[in-house]
């Protein structure tokens, strides 16, 4: 018998996974001064993925919560432009301090969306991502690390520091296995979503691969 329908859909607020009505996206420091020091991986990597999470995040209506640290002090720039561009009019938050959940207005952003299961990009790993991580993890939130769209200042600093959330209980995450959670069966009405971000996608990351020498 062929298979055209698509399974029930679970209770979104009680699904253990990452459907579209459970969950916030927060994208943490994607400014120019961080990008600098990076060294476990590429600019255009972290791009790639963290506008993938942007993207689909988009498309699926879920809150997205993006924040800065020392713009007002005229310190650092803004957010990057090309990831704003597709962030659209979502506010930036901007901080003095590095751990975003130390920061009021940040941490009322994320509390005002309802939402206990957190996906989250930082850079870097090992401060922008990790400390608000554990933090968020103490007050009982799920926390999701983008693993591919975040980066430290050395393989290890960003290792050492995925090691470390995931110790304290932190379940890391890919921007499409994201993706392909929130939209989960290819005959709902809704699959067109992910469809037009692999368009997107796959020949972005085929001409990555291929500038870097992978595959």
């Amino acid at each position: 018998m062929a298979k055209t329908n698509p399974q029930p859909v679970r209770d979104q607020a009680t699904d253990h996974l990452l459907p579209p009505q459970n969950c916030v996206l927060t994208l943490i420091d994607f400014q120019k001064t961080q990008y600098a020091t990076i060294t476990s991986t590429t600019r255009e990597r972290i791009n790639l993925n963290a506008e993938a999470a942007a993207r689909i995040a988009a498309a699926y209506d879920i809150p997205v919560v993006l924040s800065t640290v020392a713009v007002d002090m005229g310190v650092n720039p803004p957010t990057e432009p090309e990831l704003k561009a597709v962030l659209g009019n979502t506010p930036e938050i901007d901080r003095t301090g590095v751990n975003a959940w130390e920061d009021d207005e940040y941490r009322a952003a994320i509390e005002a969306t309802g939402r206990k299961k957190v996906v989250m990009a930082g850079l870097w790993t090992e401060v922008c991502m990790a400390e608000p991580t554990l933090d968020m993890l103490k007050e009982g939130c799920e926390v999701y690390p983008l693993v591919d769209a975040i980066g430290g200042i050395s393989t290890t600093s960003h290792e050492a520091a995925l090691r470390r959330v995931e110790a304290a209980g932190a379940r890391p995450i890919t921007a499409i296995a994201f993706a392909s959670e929130l939209m989960r069966d290819w005959s709902r009405s809704d699959s067109g979503k992910l469809r037009d971000l692999f368009r997107w996608y796959l020949p972005k990351k085929a001409e990555l691969d291929k500038a870097e020498g992978i595959g």
